[in-house]
């Protein structure tokens, strides 16, 4: 049982100020572990690390993953038994309005996280969340392996590319053989109750649905894996706990996606998730420029079902009736720290 082994165990998290590290803050505190986190203020109004008030849950360290000296300093301090990396910057375009801190943020802060671990002592765990876009996309038909060439055509999926890179070198060159075993880790799409961020699909739809407007969508033949949120954070949890008990034979890259019949077309998702709001929520084409995005993205996740036990649990359907719920809670003004660990409790009985 996850709850078993997570109880007690001392977890530093960057990145927990985003919707993923928000979603997984509440988890792990749920299990019983101790999470320190260290990350910059929410980037966006609201955010669910507010709305939850996960920061009453937390022991907060620090704040910018690109200031080596006191990162290091807040994890030898913390002295954690896992280290979950997920801090970034998280989203395609603005990385083409600010491609500079995109790189730095990606590449020198997840060099700089795993330096961090290099100088702990009781650190046994890694996972380096980065992202399924840091394959160099030929939008081609079947899904990607954990060993297809790294890629990225636009600032952000580059820089994802590069930290891969970034966390093999440092398995090669630090933690081969140490006492720390490092993995990386691959999502698709992930949606869920409390993401804001701007320029992303269901974020989108959600503001312009409350306060009445038509949606406007860039790409609506564009194909991607959907998930629940849940469903990369449990493959996340189970590779830290197999990585502490078997080490080295579960570190390098993982991909934790969605079933086939998830992969959809952003047009379709945002035709059911319209029918599911309803309150005559309405969409249109935006005929405006946009800069390069994927068309088609899948991945292959063979080797988390083989060698973790790890599957989906929730479908398409599933994944966006519980996300329509958890924002239409949120818009009732009910507590989202309710809704979130509720979702959690849900899926907890499903694995």
């Amino acid at each position: 049982m996850l709850r078993e082994f997570y109880q007690g165990k001392r977890v530093f998290l960057t990145g927990d100020t985003g919707f993923k590290g928000a979603w997984l803050s509440l988890w792990l505190t749920r299990m019983g572990a101790e999470v320190g986190t260290y990350s910059l203020a929410p980037h966006t109004t609201p955010s669910l690390h507010e709305l939850a008030d996960v920061a009453s849950r937390v022991r907060r360290l620090g704040g910018d993953i690109r200031h080596p000296a006191p990162l290091a300093e807040a994890m030898r301090d913390f002295r954690p038994d896992i280290v979950v990396h997920m801090a970034a910057q998280s989203l395609v375009r603005p990385s083409y309005e600010d491609p500079l801190t995109t790189f730095e943020t990606n590449i020198m802060g997840t060099a700089n996280v795993l330096d961090a671990v290099r100088n702990a002592e009781n650190v046994r765990a890694v996972i380096n969340v980065t992202s399924d876009k840091c394959y160099d996309n030929r939008e081609w038909i079947w899904g990607y392996r954990e060993n297809d060439p790294m890629g990225g055509h636009d600032p952000y999926s580059a820089s994802k590319g590069c930290a891969e890179l970034v966390a093999a070198s440092y398995i090669k060159s630090f933690f081969g053989s140490g006492r720390t075993a490092v993995a990386s880790v691959r999502a698709g799409n992930v949606i869920g109750g409390g993401d804001f961020a701007r320029d992303r699909l269901i974020p989108d739809m959600v503001r312009a649905f409350s306060s009445g407007d038509v949606v406007k969508i860039r790409s609506p033949h564009a194909t991607r894996p959907w998930q629940h949120v849940l469903e990369p954070l449990h493959g996340y949890l189970m590779l830290a706990r197999e990585l502490v008990e078997n080490g080295h034979a579960f570190e390098g890259g993982w991909n934790f996606g969605p079933a086939d019949e998830s992969t959809r077309t952003v047009g379709e998702v945002v035709t059911k998730f319209s029918e599911k709001w309803g309150d005559g929520a309405r969409y249109e084409l935006d005929e405006g420029n946009h800069p390069h995005e994927a068309t088609l993205l899948k991945l292959d996740c063979s080797k988390a079902s083989l060698r973790l036990g790890w599957r989906p649990k929730t479908g398409f359907d599933q994944a966006l009736d519980w996300t329509c719920s958890w924002y239409k809670g949120w818009a009732q003004g009910r507590d989202c720290a309710e809704l979130t660990l509720a979702q959690i409790e849900a899926f907890e009985e499903m694995i």
